[in-house]
């Protein structure tokens, strides 16, 4: 029997692939949990569509990032923070707080988790921060950690 896979099966498949199974196999498993769906000329045309509507929609999401990235690479971002002696700072400059700066400072919102920073921030400088958009798509992120100025 002729199936199309609706969830990836380990050693059968990838989802939207079709397979042959036997009979049982397919009416008495596959199909009832949801993992397949019989592959007739509707059902296949449905996954065409569903695939083609998937390679639009990732190809737009591409071209954002790629956009994204450009934009990224020529911006940087300004924090403020208390620093002792031997410009160390008072506490440290995370990964959320990038993200809440550039969110401020461009109006640009990604997530602190695209941030990829080593270890905290703990001294003032300029600082080249990788930012992981989608797939292989990076970015490089100038950030400044000034001093506060006191504010008399």
């Amino acid at each position: 029997m002729k199936i199309i896979l609706t969830k990836d099966v380990k050693g059968l498949g990838q989802e939207g692939q079709i397979c042959e199974v036997r009979d049982g196999y397919a009416r008495n498993y596959l199909i009832p949990k949801g993992l397949a769906i019989e592959a007739n000329e509707k059902n296949i045309k449905k996954i065409e569509e569903i695939k083609r509507a998937a390679a639009i929609k990732k190809e737009k999401l591409l071209k954002e990032a790629e956009a994204l990235q450009k934009k990224l690479n020529k911006i940087s971002v300004t924090i403020e923070a208390n620093a002792g002696e031997e410009e160390k700072l008072f506490g440290s400059v995370t990964a959320d707080d990038i993200a809440i700066s550039l969110k401020n400072q461009h109006d640009i919102e990604i997530d602190r988790h695209q941030i990829h920073l080593e270890e905290p921030i703990k001294k003032l400088g300029i600082y080249k921060i990788p930012v992981h958009l989608i797939g292989e798509i990076k970015a490089e992120l100038k950030v400044w950690v000034v001093q506060k100025q006191e504010s008399s």
